[in-house]
């Protein structure tokens, strides 16, 4: 039986110890990082050098917030330098990219939500998507369909949108060749019948809702900073500089356009990238 390898090694595997996706240490934890963990949830505020797993290491850190309501696996957190910004919700969400699964070497470990991985339940990691949150995926290749349920983060490797699980990919015929093309819809959260079993989900009132910006890019010099905004503002109209606080350094972002939805923003990092601005990713503006 295929076990995932292939696509686990050309997706974000090696994980973050000792589970796919989710971002934990390998092995023990001093009382130090165990204080951390309990404070953001299942995420690590650290960098990671993970020669324990094996492959590519990946540096993890929260990030801070001034929302004190925000849960560990929605707070905005950085991969490799890369800024991921969970979303509040999955109201009108859609998007289409690579898929790929994970298997049978972490079945049994724990996601980011703190559940235990079944390689055999339809579940999925996504990157920013709510915990819980059921999303019908369907197979640009074979149009065979899979209604998962969002457990996990990940796969971070660009192009790569969802990581499945063994069951789901399965059912989409994703198992043989590793990856596919998919588009993902989200459907809501589910609603359990008198056995427990998902009968219904809760459909959000528009799918229109939400705003979203880009961010094209983060400078240590805020000159550099208003100068790229000045500059996308006269071809775009919207245009802005956010400071944050990154290891006790103080960044200048540059945020670029006003969305109404995650497609429509998904979309238009695609054409910024295209421009020449490296490392697009949308945020949710509050």
């Amino acid at each position: 039986m295929h076990t995932g390898r292939r696509a686990a090694d050309a997706t974000r595997k090696a994980p973050l110890c000792p589970a796919p996706g989710g971002f934990r240490l390998p092995g023990t934890q001093p009382p130090a990082v165990s204080r951390v963990i309990g404070r953001v949830g299942l995420l690590a505020l650290l960098v990671m050098m993970l020669a324990a797993c094996g492959g590519p290491s990946y540096r993890v850190r929260v990030l801070e917030t001034t929302d004190s309501s925000l849960k560990g696996t929605q707070r905005p957190y950085e991969v490799n330098g890369e800024r991921f910004d969970p979303l509040r919700h999955a109201d009108g969400f859609r998007e289409e990219g690579i898929a790929s699964w994970y298997g049978e070497q972490f079945h049994g470990r724990k996601t980011s939500n703190g559940e235990t991985y079944d390689m055999h339940s339809p579940t999925a990691a996504h990157k920013t998507l709510p915990m819980n949150v059921y999303v019908r995926v369907t197979n640009l290749a074979n149009a065979r369909q899979s209604v998962v349920r969002i457990n996990d983060r990940g796969p971070f490797v660009k192009g790569r949108v969802i990581d499945l699980s063994y069951a789901a990919a399965k059912e989409l015929g994703v198992v043989g060749p590793g990856t596919a093309p998919v588009r993902i819809e989200a459907l809501g959260y589910g609603e359990a019948g008198p056995a427990g079993e998902i009968v219904a989900y809760r459909q959000p009132a528009s799918y229109e809702v939400g705003s979203f910006t880009v961010q094209v890019g983060a400078f240590s010099v805020p000159q550099n900073a208003l100068r790229l905004a000045e500059e996308l503002r006269r071809s775009y109209g919207e245009a802005s500089v956010v400071e944050g606080w990154v290891a006790g350094q103080k960044f200048h972002r540059v945020r670029v356009g006003l969305y109404p939805a995650m497609a429509a923003a998904t979309e238009a990092a695609a054409e910024f990238e295209s421009r020449g601005y490296r490392n697009c990713f949308v945020v949710a503006r509050d």
